[in-house]
């Protein structure tokens, strides 16, 4: 099979040809159509991403949707044919997504939602799976409540937005005001963060009690600033972005709590996978009843020019998920 494969942190992406893998006890060999770009691929392939390193030579990509074409021994839930998608690998020892094949873990899978192309499909699993770990699992968003999620617009943030909404939370979000009508058709009321103050805001949306889930997708000084912002005893602070030196006493002062996400778990430790399978069934769910749909950018890249898409998320030139077409 063809495969992209990195030699050594910081050197280029390569195009091979390499064994094309048999799946093992509880793998399904899928054959790959689009394979999503995340930020964290590229920190990934730079070696600048000590806690979700890869063992050299590597296949990077996280996310991919594609088509069953065998199920190995004991592989339950899934037959050839079978169109799924999920976090496969990329990291530790598990190819990942940019190749034509790989022997996937069946618990990281789910079914594709069935009204979604495999290029919208493919951009969804991280991004999922990081706000439903983050709203669902640790802050338990419900209807009733007011959410503020930081950045918005982004990968992250933008499906946060959406699942807080279906939710039926009161959705708030950060963006750059050329972003505010992004935020405003995936259901969240825009906040420029570069012109408003946390004070400001907080008093203008909650009349100064602030907000009972804060939802840090940015990191650095935005999860203090979600300290500053979150309501007080009941208040729920999430980061994805959780590492750094922070002071807690603003979240102290607010009696509030906070919980950090760390999707790659379950993949590094093998632990816990069968978990993201069940949150990719519950999104597919959510697309296909359209309250949840991935923001794309337009561009198309192959294999071969994998490194471009790269260098799009790294410059920041991508207007949403950039997406790799792996099947043509």
């Amino acid at each position: 099979m063809r495969a992209v494969v990195l030699e050594e942190f910081g050197g280029p992406l390569e195009l091979r040809e390499v064994p094309r893998p048999e799946p093992r006890k509880g793998q399904v060999l899928v054959r790959i159509h689009a394979s999503g770009v995340n930020p964290l691929d590229t920190k990934i392939r730079a070696g600048r991403a000590a806690h979700a390193r890869s063992r050299l030579p590597a296949v990077l990509g996280l996310d991919m949707a594609g088509v069953v074409v065998e199920a190995g021994p004991e592989a339950t839930g899934f037959r050839p044919g079978d169109e799924v998608y999920g976090l496969i690998g990329g990291v530790g020892d598990l190819q990942g997504s940019l190749a034509q094949y790989a022997a996937v873990d069946a618990r990281l899978l789910a079914p594709k939602p069935v009204s979604l192309g495999m290029r919208e499909a493919a951009a969804l699993p991280l991004a999922v799976i990081t706000a439903w770990e983050g709203l669902v699992d640790r802050a338990g968003v419900r209807a009733g409540q007011r959410v503020l999620v930081h950045g918005g617009a982004g990968g992250v943030g933008s499906v946060a937005v959406q699942i807080a909404a279906a939710r039926g939370a009161e959705v708030y979000a950060t963006a750059s005001a050329p972003k505010a009508p992004v935020v405003r058709s995936l259901g969240a009321t825009p906040i420029d963060y570069t012109t408003t103050s946390v004070d400001k805001y907080v008093a203008e949306h909650t009349g100064g009690a602030g907000f009972d889930v804060v939802f840090d997708t940015v990191g650095g000084p935005v999860l203090d600033a979600s300290f500053e912002a979150v309501r007080n005893h009941t208040g729920h602070v999430v980061s994805a972005l959780g590492w750094g030196t922070h002071s807690l006493a603003p979240l102290s002062f607010h009696g509030a709590t906070y919980s950090g996400v760390f999707t790659l778990l379950p993949m590094l430790t093998g632990t816990g996978r069968e978990h993201h399978g069940q949150i990719l069934r519950e999104a597919a769910a959510l697309a296909d009843s359209g309250r949840l749909r991935p923001l794309l950018d337009a561009r198309r890249y192959r294999l071969e020019t994998v490194a471009e898409a790269h260098a799009a998320v790294e410059n920041g030139t991508a207007s949403g998920k950039v997406v790799v077409d792996v099947e043509q």
